[in-house]
């Protein structure tokens, strides 16, 4: 959740928030966000239900860490036409935070998915 505030850091009413593509990438991370939060209060209650609403918020932020990384590939793959005004340059791009992000989203998708086995394995032995 803190890398994913801090990736939104100052991108509140500039372009990036306003754009047809990259305002909605905006929205889905910050939905994303307040899905981590659930998922942390939910997790208290059942951790399966933390770990689908983890999941699903994992789902909404990774477009926008997948755009600061690969910007012109992501636009040519989902953008349909979506034209720069400046053009950024081609490949891959090393943004630190970017990157911390798409680590978090894995390590949280890894302990969702296992959270959520290891309490399915102990319903089948039940059975």
């Amino acid at each position: 959740m803190f890398v994913a505030l801090r990736n939104s850091n100052g991108l509140d009413g500039t372009e990036f928030s306003g754009g047809w593509l990259t305002g909605r990438l905006l929205s889905l991370a910050e939905v994303g966000t307040v899905f981590f939060l659930l998922a942390l209060i939910a997790t208290f209650v059942s951790a399966r239900v933390g770990a689908a609403i983890g999941l699903a918020a994992t789902l909404l932020c990774l477009p926008r860490y997948l755009y600061f990384i690969a910007p012109v590939p992501f636009t040519h793959i989902f953008g349909f036409g979506h034209e720069f005004k400046v053009q950024p340059s081609a490949g891959l791009h090393s943004d630190r935070w970017a990157i911390a992000g798409v680590l978090t989203l894995v390590a949280t998708v890894y302990v969702g998915l296992s959270n959520l086995a290891v309490k399915n394995r102990g319903q089948i032995a039940e059975q």
